[in-house]
């Protein structure tokens, strides 16, 4: 493995990109980041990371001369796109073309970041697992169905390249600068009454998502799929922990179903006159669930020492209260 230091990331300005590079650099391996807007990077820069900007569906080549690895990230992920063709052009074709540049370039391994919700899921007593088919509400969801395309097809390529598809649950961590899944760290933090609904998923912390994808160059079959997830919680159980973390006591009032399901309602009538918004039965109805998954797999065959997602929040807490403020200030300025 120590021969494989090159390393080309896309999507380094979020969550997962941003500490993946941060490792990656602090392991000294070379890493090219891709990105559309280098001013969002807020990751750590020394002499082994170079930044390239540009277009998913750019000519790679002459970056890809020497690569020994793609990390494919990047990915449209926004909920309140009306259609599936913009996330099917970014999440589906915009892989197909980055998977065929490292192929041509003869890049060793192709490491595809992908969504846990492509499996199917499960409960306490039948957690889902990788090869579990899709269940609804997510055999509705655009973004899910546009990373199922992309793993399907991957999937299906005899290349002489190395590829595996990791998926991670709902991740959390510090340098969550959109901020994307840390809104539900905002949604709870110093705040006197807590809203939750009644289903729960299955968090991860991201740092133990970056190890399983440095993991991954070593270990894990090619052609292979891998849930990266770690604690099943409701969400009453999440924010009881994010409370006894920041030491505050709020008020915590579940949200009924029939009521998410109501605003669902809503959000599909105005999603009807073109008006773009999350809200919509397909995304009420995944808070309803209880979204758990199995890391037997990824345990056993990728290695991975999953920490407490305690760990996680403690961390992405105080992100929220220190580092973020100052983020926003500057977007301001």
């Amino acid at each position: 493995m120590d021969s494989l230091k090159k390393v080309f990331v896309t999507g380094i300005t979020g969550l997962l990109g941003t500490n993946l590079v941060n490792q990656l650099l602090e392991e000294q391996y070379q890493v090219i980041g891709f990105l559309r807007n280098p001013a969002r990077y807020i990751g750590n820069k020394t002499q082994n990371l170079t930044l390239i900007k540009g277009d998913l569906f750019d000519d790679f080549s002459r970056n890809l001369k020497e690569v020994d690895i793609v990390i494919h990230i990047a990915a449209q992920t926004d909920q309140d796109i009306l259609e599936y063709e913009p996330y099917r052009k970014t999440n589906f074709e915009a892989t197909q073309h980055l998977y065929k540049m490292a192929v041509e370039n003869k890049v060793k391994k192709f490491i595809f970041i992908s969504t846990a919700n492509t499996s199917g899921f499960g409960d306490e007593d039948s957690l889902g697992f990788e090869d579990k088919p899709m269940q609804s509400p997510f055999t509705k969801s655009f973004y899910a169905n546009s990373k199922k395309e992309a793993e399907d097809d991957l999937l299906f390529r005899e290349d002489d390249i190395e590829l595996k598809i990791l998926c991670p649950t709902f991740m959390i961590g510090a340098n969550d600068i959109k901020p994307s899944s840390g809104r539900i760290i905002q949604m709870g933090l110093n705040k006197k009454v807590i809203f939750y609904p009644p289903g729960g998923k299955n968090f991860v912390d991201v740092q133990d998502v970056v190890q399983a994808i440095i993991n991954s160059f070593q270990y894990g079959d090619s052609h292979d799929k891998y849930l990266i997830c770690n604690e099943n919680l409701s969400y009453r159980e999440f924010f009881q922990k994010l409370n006894k973390i920041n030491q505050q006591k709020p008020i915590m009032i579940r949200i009924p179903r029939f009521l998410l399901m109501a605003v669902g309602g809503i959000g599909n009538l105005l999603r009807k006159f073109n008006v773009k918004t999350e809200i919509c039965t397909t995304n009420m109805k995944s808070l309803c669930i209880n979204n758990f998954y199995t890391n037997f797999k990824s345990i056993t065959e990728l290695k991975i020492n999953y920490t407490p997602i305690e760990k996680a929040i403690a961390e992405a807490s105080e992100y929220f209260k220190t580092e973020f403020p100052k983020i926003v200030e500057k977007r301001e300025s």
